[in-house]
């Protein structure tokens, strides 16, 4: 039985919430110094480290595709590398299998060993950024302001969902910590499938479409609302601690009383495309 299975409805309304990036300031710190220096690691690539570290933060971290799933990630760089560096071994099987496969997970990628070396070397890195982020300086990890003051106020009239593509044990440990699950109804994960799939599962429990809002910082977050049509609200980078005090201020309320139209969810989408170079 899968978690969606024992997720019951209780309210009207249901916010969607992201977590790395969004409502924890966890980004930079995880791709500083866990996902980028891991890569460079398992591949052999220090004589090349600045160019292609500062590559990975580009487009983890500062451009459309901030907050791609890791395996997306790591097949974009390691195509980047093979183009430009040094050969990578199996690097088209991985862009294919991140391009196509319904799941991407350490168990999925597990599943892919037999397929090639590179899916030994992709798990042997996911585990070992895994590995590097329970070892962060747990005062480094930390929700961004106005947060935790915004889920009590969403959870009056909304039920919460937590849809992030982080592994489900970290984005746990971290909500747990700043007492933040007690607003949450379900948490859903990478290993729950893609956030586009998660928010369809959710929209069957007999939400309305425009009753369910996606809160996320990445361009991904808002492809996977627009693909379930349901709303989307922007954490914008950089202005978290301003889009969480609008959220709570001033969208939550449209959403609730159904003024959260169109032309107000394009107003903020522009504002959040613009923020991205």
């Amino acid at each position: 039985m899968s978690l969606f299975d024992s997720f019951t409805k209780k309210k009207d309304f249901i916010v969607c919430i992201d977590s790395d990036g969004c409502a924890m300031d966890t980004m930079n710190i995880k791709h500083f110094k866990c996902f980028g220096p891991c890569m460079i690691e398992e591949w052999g690539l220090e004589q090349w480290q600045d160019e292609i570290l500062t590559s990975w933060n580009r487009v983890n971290l500062f451009t459309k595709t901030r907050g791609i799933n890791r395996f997306k990630g790591l097949a974009l760089a390691l195509k980047e590398v093979n183009d430009r560096y040094k050969a990578i071994e199996g690097v088209d099987e991985l862009v294919k299998w991140a391009d196509e496969a319904p799941e991407l997970s350490n168990r999925a990628v597990e599943a892919m060993i037999p397929n090639g070396q590179i899916f030994t070397k992709a798990l042997n890195w996911s585990r070992a950024v895994n590995e590097g982020i329970e070892k962060l300086p747990k005062e480094e990890i930390k929700p961004f302001d106005g947060v935790k003051e915004t889920l009590e106020e969403i959870h009056k009239s909304c039920d919460i969902a937590v849809v992030s593509s982080a592994n489900p044990e970290a984005v746990k440990a971290e909500w747990e910590r700043f007492g933040l699950l007690s607003y949450v109804d379900i948490v859903c994960t990478q290993d729950m499938g893609s956030k586009a799939y998660c928010i369809g599962e959710i929209a069957k429990k007999g939400y309305d479409k425009r009753n369910i809002l996606m809160c996320g910082d990445a361009v991904g977050d808002m492809k996977a609302a627009q693909s379930n049509g349901v709303l989307y609200y922007p954490i914008c980078v950089n202005k978290e601690n301003k889009s969480w005090t609008k959220l709570r201020t001033e969208s939550l309320s449209k959403f609730t009383d159904g003024s959260f139209d169109d032309g107000y969810q394009q107003s903020l989408i522009d504002e959040f495309m613009d923020n991205l170079k």
